[in-house]
């Protein structure tokens, strides 16, 4: 009898620990459904298979909650991101192409991507959400496109200009495909649909055109 006890002690113990992750899951699937003032928590704690008690026990406000979804998905990554940096070995341009690709693959293809979307349309309406936003994914983002182009005028690959605002020519794309993906893509036929990856490939190779130094890596071409 006590090992049956001990084992639903367990049970509950583990269905306790995975109570945060359900609730980040159902709140990130709802806020890119519905956005961050249409969701209630009660909605959030329904789709976890939870009581709205209990999602309090984890997180204080609705308010929190989005913050935590933003760190898990996003914010928290970069930590993991800039390492990987110190370890690539190749080319500055391969660094880019890997960056890009590997953003998709990460962030672009889940549903994390309609985390920015949901900013773009209702941070002028929370801009403490908007503050933390911008602090905790914007800037370390900014920085470490920042870190990959330096990286290539160090090592003579790529010449910036200004590399203030060439960081920007980064990061447009992946905004106009994730918009694309949450808004008007949704309403396009199958067959002219975005193919993200080629999107992706062609927008890389426009750029390093505009970034290479003539002779090295793939802006030399023709």
């Amino acid at each position: 009898m006590q090992a049956k006890a001990d084992d639903g002690h367990v049970k509950r113990e583990r269905r306790k620990q995975a109570r945060p992750g359900e609730l980040l899951d159902a709140a990130l699937a709802l806020f890119v459904e519905k956005g961050y003032a249409a969701t209630r928590v009660e909605e959030v704690a329904a789709r976890a298979g939870v009581s709205k008690g209990t999602l309090f026990l984890y997180f204080e406000s609705k308010e929190e909650l989005f913050k935590e979804v933003v760190h898990e998905n996003l914010a928290g990554r970069f930590v993991e991101w800039n390492e990987e940096f110190e370890r690539f070995t190749g080319d500055s341009a391969d660094m880019l192409r890997h960056c890009l690709s590997a953003w998709w693959e990460r962030i672009g293809a889940t549903p994390a991507s309609g985390i920015t979307k949901l900013m773009i349309s209702e941070s002028h309406n929370f801009p403490e959400l908007a503050t933390y936003y911008q602090h905790e994914v914007m800037v370390p983002g900014q920085a470490l496109i920042r870190r990959i182009l330096q990286r290539g005028v160090d090592r003579g690959e790529f010449r910036v200009d200004d590399m203030d605002y060439a960081i920007y020519s980064v990061i447009a794309p992946m905004i106009f495909l994730m918009m694309d993906k949450h808004s008007l893509g949704t309403c396009v036929p199958a067959q002219q649909a975005l193919d993200p990856l080629r999107f992706i490939a062609m927008q890389t190779d426009v750029l390093l055109q505009g970034l290479c130094v003539r002779g090295t890596g793939d802006g030399g071409r023709g």
